[in-house]
């Protein structure tokens, strides 16, 4: 007997029952249990006659998409302590933001996103069927490699041209998926395929904000503000550290991408400053800067301010990549040349190298004085 491997993440759309067998039309992955949940390796027979699709359809995975709810504001709605207006407002939930239903209270639900755990009224959320309409919509896919050496193809087929290879962990932007095969971009324009097979693709959304998050950030735009002169003096201040002469400066490039590239694997922990035991990704852009005694902010959204704005066009290795949730800096990377990145990206994966544009960037900054 033939199996189809159909790889489920979260649940599907566009499944048709005809004469018997199964039709895939479309598959999308939707992360739901804390918007990262990955369902996968089912198998499905294509000429069992048995299979009653109507309760395979009614089962888990309905049920799972139904916990999905994106918010419905022009702005932000607040996510309370309780399932009321007098609940104490424990983060906010930004538009095109996403959140997993754990329950609901009246026309209240109860939802986690990101840090975030607390209640928010109905009528300011889009769930069901219309939530599941805005997964392709608002997420964004992503492919991971998942094996330690992977060839991208220029064709879908392994017969197909080898143009580069990636390496485990590497993050790329999907800009197609075919059956086996996901066509991804890297190096800026570049375009390849990769075998299914060796990578994990998922959609990741945007999150809530916790007040504490909220106030960081509100801390850092009025910092930013006094920063953008003296970043200015710090960046001259660098130049006096190092030889401005071209060649020196390439040097000091080179330096800086393999000094950060020795970290990678080495954890994340927000708050952190240690390359060894723990950073988060200004921390950790921070304090691979300040070995070569080029001083920089603490945090994302003063880095993005102390520097010298360039274009994406313009970046060299050793320049900063800045990305954006809802218009707000929320990461920030090193660039290290070949279209890639090196950042602290989160507890799940740590320092990793990616795709410069596996997010959309949102600016770069440079430091390094040519």
């Amino acid at each position: 007997m033939v199996k189809k491997r159909l790889i489920i993440s979260g649940c599907v759309f566009g499944l048709c029952l005809l004469a018997g067998r199964i039709t895939v039309v479309k598959a999308e992955e939707i992360p739901i249990a804390g918007i990262d949940l990955v369902l996968n390796n089912y198998y499905v027979s294509a000429g069992e006659d048995n299979l009653n699709f109507k309760n395979y359809i009614e089962s888990d995975y309905l049920r799972q998409c139904q916990n999905v709810a994106f918010a419905k504001v022009t702005d932000y709605v607040n996510i309370r302590s309780e399932a009321s207006e007098e609940g104490q407002i424990l983060g906010k939930l930004y538009t095109k933001s996403a959140a997993t239903i754990l329950g609901s209270k009246g026309d209240w639900y109860k939802v986690k996103s990101g840090s975030v755990t607390g209640y928010i009224k109905g009528e300011y959320l889009t769930t069901g069927a219309d939530a599941l309409k805005l997964v392709g919509e608002l997420g964004t896919r992503v492919a991971v490699v998942n094996t330690t050496t992977l060839k991208v193809r220029k064709e879908a087929n392994t017969d197909s041209e080898v143009l580069t290879l990636f390496a485990l962990g590497d993050e790329y932007a999907v800009k197609k998926e075919l059956d086996g095969w996901v066509k991804v971009a890297y190096e800026g324009d570049k375009t390849g395929y990769l075998s299914t097979d060796y990578v994990e693709v998922k959609t990741e959304f945007e999150e809530a904000v916790s007040i504490e998050e909220e106030q960081e950030r509100l801390e850092e735009e009025q910092a930013a503000l006094h920063t953008e002169q003296t970043g200015k003096d710090r960046q001259g201040s660098a130049s006096n550290t190092t030889n401005n002469n071209s060649s020196s400066s390439s040097s000091l490039r080179d330096s800086i991408v393999q000094f950060a590239l020795q970290f990678r694997g080495n954890p994340y922990v927000w708050g952190g400053t240690s390359l060894t035991k723990g950073t988060d990704c200004s921390g950790f852009t921070q304090s691979v800067f300040r070995n070569y005694g080029i001083s920089i902010p603490r945090t994302s959204r003063s880095q993005a301010v102390g520097g010298k704005r360039i274009s994406l066009s313009d970046l060299r290795p050793g320049d900063l990549v800045f990305y954006a949730r809802n218009g707000r800096i929320n990461h920030v990377a090193i660039y290290i040349g070949g279209g890639k990145v090196i950042s602290a990206s989160s507890p799940k994966t740590g320092i990793r190298v990616t795709s410069y544009n596996y997010r959309t960037p949102y600016k770069a900054a440079r430091y390094i004085n040519d």
